[in-house]
């Protein structure tokens, strides 16, 4: 019933001489060392899964945002730059004044950065926009 002289599984954070510990049997893998099997790609495809959730959410928020770009630059010009300016201050205006579309924003900015908000907008004055949407969210106290 000894198990001292049979090698001691790779990776085990608990290494028990003899047959019991603290009244339980010695046999099997304790600690974190060698993980596989299904517990950890499960984890893995759920991390995956709010991965893919957060990736969303950004495209969604970066999506409302051109939208609303897009919007203003029917009241103002998109080839000066003084009219760029006009469209960030009044997309920041309008995404403060809106507490729904401004939680999404500050969630998605959280997840995936101002970064990933600069490679989704497509639009004139997309790199006025992003400086304010920094500002904005350090404002906010994100």
């Amino acid at each position: 019933m000894s198990n001292q002289n049979q090698p001691a599984p790779e990776n085990v954070g608990i290494n028990v001489s003899g047959g019991q510990a603290y009244g339980y049997n010695q046999s099997g893998n304790f600690g974190i060392g060698h993980m596989s099997g299904g517990t950890i790609q499960s984890g893995a495809k759920i991390a995956g899964v709010i991965n893919e959730a957060q990736q969303r959410n950004l495209a969604e928020a970066a999506a409302e945002i051109q939208q609303l770009l897009e919007q203003l630059e029917k009241s103002y010009p998109t080839n000066t730059t003084m009219g760029k300016m006009q469209i960030a201050t009044e997309a920041i205006s309008q995404i403060d004044s809106n507490p729904t579309l401004a939680g999404r924003i500050l969630s998605a900015l959280k997840a995936g950065g101002i970064s990933a908000f600069e490679q989704l907008l497509n639009h004139p004055a997309a790199s006025f926009v992003i400086g304010a949407l920094e500002d904005w969210q350090e404002t906010k106290g994100s």
